[in-house]
Formats: structure tokens, C-alpha cells, sequence
């Protein structure tokens, strides 16, 4: 058996801090952008296609994590990684260029250069969450990953509080005259990512050493396609269904089918294979798969309570925008803690289970009192819940990543990784389009026949009319009512939902966790018999 190959410590401190730095971009990315668009969107004169520029980035981002990931197993991670960060970078200085030099040949308007400049920068924002985690298991054993992968938890839920901060700061004030020429502060959250790349590529090249696990085989080319193809539609439908087309239109529809034949044409052409993007055997392992399952309904559940939270705030509650964006900081100050704490307890234990039910009890307590707020509640006991949230959503940051790395041979870790990654965005995805449409069918229940034309999309320019007259002045207290009913209301199903992946997460098997690091080790064969 082949030992297992070492790192010096310099080696090991100067790779973290430069994946770190591309974990935070990639993080930040995701919040800091959303603060900047009403900025952007008066300027490229784009209000019909402001959610492209979201949605164009989940696409390219979320269908490339698979490949990303066995393509750093069939070729290493440093150049996998190298690889996102430069076509990141280009694609973060190009959206930062859209509408600059006016309408460009092929790409038009400002408004559709910043959509396929955000899709290139998904495409190498892909390679980055995926990669960072398969690192830090390329570098340090099972047991050891808990403690590093509760840090990047941690950077996680700290970008999403700098997030809209930075964007905020940057549109508002960054504005800067060079020569006559004026670049506009919302091309800031942009450019920003411009230095951290270059420094984050220079530490990378001169000190990361080359990691040497790596898998056998060629390129799937029939089944990266095939997985585009597949998941593309799936995702456009989910992002577009309730917004700009009705769930049973033609284009929704048609949109599902294309989905789910290429989905079973991807299955097919897995299974003939030699060496497949995901290779299906691997979901007969039930660590890997009861993992997965259980990432996506806990992402589900999360995105489906979180993302409505600012319109109770500011439609049911009657808070402003600045309020309400504070308001979730107890939420990620309770994920930052207890993503730390409970990586740092799986280190010392060499078990996560504990941890992983501890968590998902946590945010169904947390959810189950959320369910049970209203118009009158105030900012303190709504704070408290969801710090609760925050701390129930913790341990998932990282630790169904690393019981699914911890059941496979070396060799799989940057597919069994991408993967986790890969379900726990769908899952997200998904979980939006569910609570969106619940919301809907709330709404229309409470209004009755004031609900005609009443949609999410109503209510986020009702919020935004509040955040210019005073929240709480422009609201009907009646409409109020029901708003915050209806968006509490989702909470009775995401708590089954969360149930759900409770009963996924208490029949993964916990297996021994590596104190060392050996390649090539058939883990799941030899500890799965031990369990």
C-alpha cells in the first residue's frame, strides 16, 4: 500500500488562506451582488431582465460543479482551481466592463452583456466551493477536516453578513472620476473580486503543493453534456415557473420534459461509462447517498424559510430595508458558532452524527417558532429565533461533506464532494420555487378576491414602495395581517421537509473517521463491515 503523501506546515497554512480567499469570493459573490442590481438596473435600463442576472450565474455555476469535481480527481486540484479562479476573475472584469463602450455586436445592451458575463463567472465560480472542500480533504484526514470545514462554514455565513454591506458601500459611495471618465460605484462589487483573485492565484501557484490523489480515465464528454442538458431546463424552469410564466404554461412544461428525457439519457449513458461524471454505483453506498438526501432537504428547507424573511420583515413586521437586513444577522452569527463548534467537536470525538441530528433538532425548533410569529412580534423575539435557525443550520454547512469523503476511497473525493455541493444547490434551488408557489396560493387564500395580480413579484415592488414612504406607514394593517400569514404559513411545511432529512440523517451510518491519510484505502468496504 502506498503511504500516504506528507505536507509541511507552510505548505498546509499558505494553501488554506489562499482557498480560504477563494471560498470568500465565492461566498460573497452570492449576496453582494443583489444589493448593487435596483443601482445597475436604472443604469443598463434593464428592470425586465434583472433576474437573469441571478439567474444566468446559478446556472452556469450549479451544472458545472460535477464536472469541476471529476475533473480535479482525473487531473488534480491545483489546475482545476487554478482554472476556476482565472475564468472567475475574467468573467467578475467583464461584468464589471458591461455597458461600458455601449451596444456590442452578438451581446447588445448593457443588460445582456451583464448576463453572459455573470454566466462566464459562474462557470469558474463553480470550480471554486467544490474544489476548496475537496482540498482540505486532500490535505489533512477525516478526522482532522471537521475543525477546517467548520471554518469555511464560518467564512460562509460572514460573507453573507459583509455581502450586502460591501455592495451597499460601494454603489452608494465608490463612484470615482479617472480622467474625465466616470466608473460608477456598483462596478465595484465586480472589480473587487479583481485583487483577492490575483493575490488568491499567486499563493496558490508559488506554495500549494501538487496533491497527488487522483483517478484513472478520460474525460465524460457524453455525460457532461447530457448533464447540462439535463439541468439546465430543470433549473431555468424552477427559477422562471410563478414569476414570469405560470407553472402549467406551455414553456414550463416543455421545460420539465426536456429535462427529465435528458436526465434518463444522462442516467443511460453513466451507466456505459468507463469513467462517468458521477458514477452511479456510488449511491449504493448509504453514506454517500442518505448524505446527499439529507443536504438537499436541509437546503431546501433553508432557502424556502430565509428568502421570504425579508418581505415579512418589511411588509408584515413594518420594518425598512436597512432594519430588516440587520435583523438576519443573529441567523448568521448562530450558523457562524455552531459551524465552528460543532467542526471543531467532530475533530476531537471522530464522530459527527451526534452533531448532524443535534442540528437538524435545532432548526426545526428554530422554524417551529418562526411558524408562530406575526405583525406585533417584536425585533428581539424575532432575533432569538433565528439565531436558533442559524445554529440548526451550522453542523450541515460542512459535516454531510465530510462523512461522505470519509466512506470513499481517496480517489472519489472530488466527485463525492462536487456532488454534496451539486444536490445541496439543487435542493436550494428547488426549495425557493416550492415556498415561492405556497406563498402564491397563501396569498390568494387570505385575500380572497383582492387577491387578483397579488404575487411575489407584487410584493417585492410593495416593499420597495414601503422602503421610500416608511414601511410601516405605506402597509394596510389588514394586508399586513395577511402577508405575515402567509409567509409564516410556509413554516408548517418546511417543517416537514426538515422532518424529512431528520429521518434521512438517523439512518446514515456513522462510520470510523481516519486519524490518517493513506491513498487508495478501500474505507467504505472495510469500515461499513465494522458498522
Amino acid at each position: 500500500m502506498s503511504q500516504a503523501k506528507t505536507f509541511t506546515e507552510d505548505e498546509r497554512r499558505i494553501t488554506l488562506i489562499g482557498v480560504m480567499i477563494v471560498f470568500l469570493l465565492s461566498a460573497l459573490d452570492q449576496s453582494i451582488v443583489g444589493t448593487a442590481m435596483p443601482r445597475i438596473i436604472a443604469e443598463l435600463n434593464g428592470l425586465s431582465l434583472y433576474a437573469w442576472v441571478t439567474t444566468a450565474y446559478l446556472l452556469t455555476s450549479t451544472v458545472m460543479v460535477p464536472i469541476w469535481g471529476k475533473l480535479g480527481d482525473l487531473y488534480g486540484r491545483k489546475p482545476i482551481l487554478l482554472a476556476g479562479i482565472g475564468i472567475f476573475l475574467l468573467g467578475s472584469w467583464l461584468s464589471g466592463l458591461a455597458g461600458e463602450f455601449g451596444d456590442m455586436p452578438l451581446l447588445g445592451g448593457g443588460m445582456i452583456q451583464l448576463i453572459v458575463f455573470r454566466a462566464i463567472q459562474g462557470i469558474g465560480g463553480g470550480a471554486l466551493f467544490t474544489t476548496a472542500f475537496a482540498i482540505i480533504a486532500d490535505l489533512f484526514p477525516p478526522r482532522e477536516r471537521g475543525k477546517f470545514a467548520g471554518l469555511f462554514g464560518s467564512v460562509f455565513g460572514l460573507a453573507t453578513v459583509l455581502g450586502p454591506v460591501i455592495g451597499g458601500y460601494f454603489t452608494d459611495h465608490g463612484t470615482v472620476h479617472l480622467g474625465g471618465h466616470v466608473v460608477a460605484g456598483w462596478r465595484w462589487v465586480f472589480y473587487l473580486n479583481l485583487p483577492l483573485s490575483l493575490l488568491s492565484l499567486f499563493m496558490i501557484i508559488v506554495k500549494m503543493p501538487k496533491l497527488s490523489h487522483r483517478a484513472t480515465g478520460e474525460i465524460d464528454w457524453a455525460g457532461a453534456g447530457l448533464l447540462i442538458a439535463a439541468f439546465t431546463p430543470l433549473l431555468l424552469a424552477l427559477s422562471l415557473g410563478g414569476h414570469d410564466y405560470a407553472w402549467t404554461s406551455p414553456t414550463i412544461l416543455g421545460l420539465f420534459a426536456g429535462a427529465a428525457v435528458a436526465l434518463a439519457l444522462f442516467l443511460i449513458a453513466e451507466r456505459a461509462a468507463r469513467s462517468p461524471i458521477l458514477p452511479l454505483d456510488l449511491f449504493a453506498n448509504k453514506v454517500f447517498a442518505l448524505s446527499n438526501v439529507a443536504g438537499f432537504l436541509i437546503a431546501m428547507s433553508f432557502l424556502g424559510v430565509v428568502t421570504f424573511l425579508p418581505l415579512y420583515m418589511q411588509l408584515g413586521m413594518g420594518l425598512d430595508a436597512t432594519t430588516s437586513g440587520l435583523l438576519i444577522l443573529p441567523l448568521m452569527g448562530g450558523l457562524i458558532v455552531a459551524s465552528t463548534v460543532a467542526g471543531r467537536l467532530v475533530t476531537q470525538t471522530g464522530r459527527y452524527k451526534p452533531f448532524m441530528i443535534g442540528g437538524a433538532v435545532l432548526l426545526g425548533l428554530g422554524v417551529l417558532l418562526l411558524s408562530r410569529v406575526g405583525p406585533q412580534t417584536s425585533m428581539f423575539d424575532l432575533s432569538w429565533r433565528l439565531a436558533l435557525v442559524g445554529m440548526g443550520l451550522g453542523p450541515g454547512q460542512s459535516l454531510f461533506s465530510i462523512a461522505a469523503q470519509n466512506a470513499v476511497p481517496p480517489t472519489q473525493l472530488g466527485v463525492v464532494t462536487s456532488a454534496n455541493q451539486f444536490f445541496r444547490q439543487i435542493g436550494s434551488t428547488l426549495g425557493v420555487a416550492v415556498f415561492g408557489a405556497l406563498l402564491t396560493h397563501n396569498l390568494t387564500k387570505g385575500l380572497g378576491p383582492r387577491a387578483a395580480g397579488v404575487d411575489i413579484g407584487a410584493l417585492e415592488g410593495m416593499a420597495l414602495k414601503a422602503q421610500a414612504a416608511g414601511a410601516s406607514a405605506s402597509v394596510d394593517p389588514a394586508l399586513r395581517r395577511v402577508i405575515s400569514d402567509a409567509i409564516t404559513g410556509m413554516y408548517g411545511f418546511s417543517l416537514l421537509i426538515i422532518a424529512a432529512g431528520f429521518a434521512a440523517i438517523l439512518f446514515i451510518p456513522e462510520l470510523p473517521m481516519r486519524s490518517r491519510q493513506v491513498p487508495g484505502e478501500p474505507v467504505l468496504a472495510k469500515d461499513q463491515a465494522k458498522a
